[in-house]
């Protein structure tokens, strides 16, 4: 320990001899008390001390012994060695009162009946605070005995705090309880799927309850609790999803302006649970957003119009685009190849996309229409078939007469070269594939009016009309007698002319009205390509419904 004293006598710095002032060791007349306060309250931290100093003046060395403390003694505990425990707040009473959040009865929810537990008054004390006696007999925790109390507050949630989860995955529930005897308390969870589990008290399921989806879907999972006292419920929904891998937007071709037009996404795996669409139309920007899988919508504008669906399972979200031609009127024709086409279908859709370009330009280049009157969809499946498309000019729709006259003109000469077998396309070197027309009628003129409601009545009625005249006469047929006389006459030659020709008796009798007209035998031939060609797409295990000369 060094030091100096600073004596100014007329500013000039006096040397003192340190070593001759403190050449003594200080004794018990050198030391004075000292009380250690608190702006006058001796007692701080509930513990009074008094020290002992040197006197001021007292020359003299402090030992290796020294002890600054004389006298140490706990407080009588009063107001100010308490703070407010946790959960309360100190209000403007100086009183602790439960803060708005907190509930003084949630500290004897993990207690069983039989056991105790320490209680809070509100008060704590101050750590390292020594103070004894006094207050704090009032302010310190009771210990009391457990109530009994019924389930409150059940709660259910997974662990990652998610709605969702995969199928096949495991899903863990937590299971919370605000107040209620854990010790004592029945668990129940019902998992939603037929399938629950029992557990007597809260100890098995600490750690989580894990379950196993085998099925996608929403599922509402409960639980529930129950004691002596009471009971308790709990419920949450959850969605189980499969991935889905692949959506297909099923749609028409062509559709009729300001006509309802069903749109369908087609998601594959088909049990793929909940799944949320969103569909944009043209060129809007805001999807309408749907549950179902299937839309209605109505085209306002003729010309191409683009469909867009996204498919959302989960995290995972996938879409797929088409086009649609939007025009006022059409119409459509089935078509189908020459079966060497079978062979080399891939059955994939870039490949039908590419056979329909050259069968449309085979078509353009036989009849000389123009492209953009014709459209050319190809079906999935085999046999591999088609259907024609004849759309209107543009900017016809405002000469509507003439251009369904034209469009009729365009028809004729499209069903004329099918029909003499003079579309034909290579489809590799030495491999000539030739377009038939699948069915002997076109289908009606599509029209968006309701002028030709009258005339396709009326077609109707003559056809009632002369099917009821058939069946008069073949009900009738022997009470007028110039058809029996004709029948008879008939009978007559061909025994006759029977005669004539055979040569033996042993020969087969073969009457004229056996034989085929050469034009029924053609008509024949064609009805049974025609029919096969029908029979062999419906027998067909083709994805797709294949339309028969519809209209939209």
């Amino acid at each position: 320990v060094f030091g100096h004293f600073s004596l100014r006598s007329e500013w000039q710095l006096v040397k003192v001899d340190y070593k001759s002032i403190f050449s003594r060791r200080c004794n018990k007349d050198d030391y004075q008390t000292w009380h250690l306060h608190n702006q006058g309250e001796p007692c701080v931290m509930g513990e009074r001390k008094i020290y002992k100093k040197r006197k001021p003046g007292a020359q003299c060395s402090l030992g290796r012994d020294y002890s600054q403390t004389v006298v140490s003694e706990p407080c009588v505990c009063s107001q100010g060695d308490f703070e407010c425990d946790y959960g309360y707040e100190r209000h403007s009473n100086n009183q602790c009162v439960p803060a708005f959040w907190f509930s003084p009865s949630s500290l004897s929810k993990d207690c069983s009946i039989g056991q105790s537990y320490l209680n809070s008054t509100g008060y704590r004390r101050i750590v390292s605070n020594n103070c004894t006696d006094g207050l704090q007999e009032k302010y310190m925790a009771k210990m009391e005995k457990c109530p009994g109390k019924a389930p409150r507050g059940l709660h259910i949630l997974t662990t990652d705090g998610k709605l969702v989860t995969e199928q096949g995955h495991n899903a863990t529930f937590i299971i919370l309880m605000e107040e209620g005897d854990l010790q004592r308390t029945n668990i129940q969870l019902d998992f939603g799927d037929g399938i629950a589990v029992s557990y007597a008290n809260f100890s098995p399921v600490e750690d989580g309850i894990r379950h196993v989806y085998k099925s996608a879907g929403i599922f509402q999972v409960t639980a529930y609790a129950e004691n002596s006292l009471g009971s308790d419920t709990a419920v949450l929904f959850l969605h189980v999803v499969c991935p889905v891998e692949h959506v297909h937007l099923s749609v028409p071709f062509v559709a009729i302006r300001n006509k309802d037009v069903n749109i369908t996404a087609v998601v594959w795996p088909s049990q793929a649970g909940t799944l949320t669409y969103f569909w944009w139309f043209g060129n809007s920007t805001k999807p309408l957003i749907t549950l179902e899988s299937s839309i209605s919508y109505t085209f306002a504008m003729e010309g191409m119009n683009t469909v867009t669906v996204q498919v959302s399972a989960g995290n995972t979200l996938i879409q797929d685009t088409k086009e649609i031609a939007v025009h006022e009127y059409f119409q459509s024709q089935l078509l189908s190849f020459s079966p060497n086409l079978d062979y080399h279908n891939p059955d994939i859709p870039e490949w039908r996309q590419d056979i329909a370009k050259v069968i449309k330009r085979a078509l353009a280049q036989v009849t000389g229409i123009p492209d953009e009157q014709i459209l050319v969809a190809v079906f999935p499946g085999l046999p591999t078939s088609a259907e024609l498309f004849i759309l209107p000019y543009k900017n016809t729709t405002e000469r509507r007469k003439s251009s369904e006259a034209d469009l009729e003109q365009v028809v004729e000469i499209l069903f004329n070269a099918l029909n003499q077998n003079l579309v034909q396309f290579e489809l590799k070197p030495g491999v000539e594939v030739i377009v038939y027309v699948t069915q002997l009628t076109l289908a009606p003129l599509v029209d968006s009016s309701t002028g030709h409601s009258s005339s396709a009545m009326l077609m109707l009625l003559s056809v009632v009309f002369v099917g009821l005249a058939v069946f008069l006469i073949y009900k009738f047929k022997r009470k007028i007698p110039w058809i029996n006389i004709y029948a008879q006459v008939q009978h007559d030659k061909e025994q006759e002319m029977i005669g004539s020709v055979s040569q033996s008796e042993n020969a087969p009798k073969i009457t004229l009205s056996e034989f085929t007209d050469p034009e029924e035998l053609m008509d024949k031939e064609l009805d049974t390509r025609v029919m096969g060609s029908i029979s062999t797409i419906a027998n067909s295990e083709s994805t797709k419904e294949i339309p028969n000369c519809t209209s939209v």
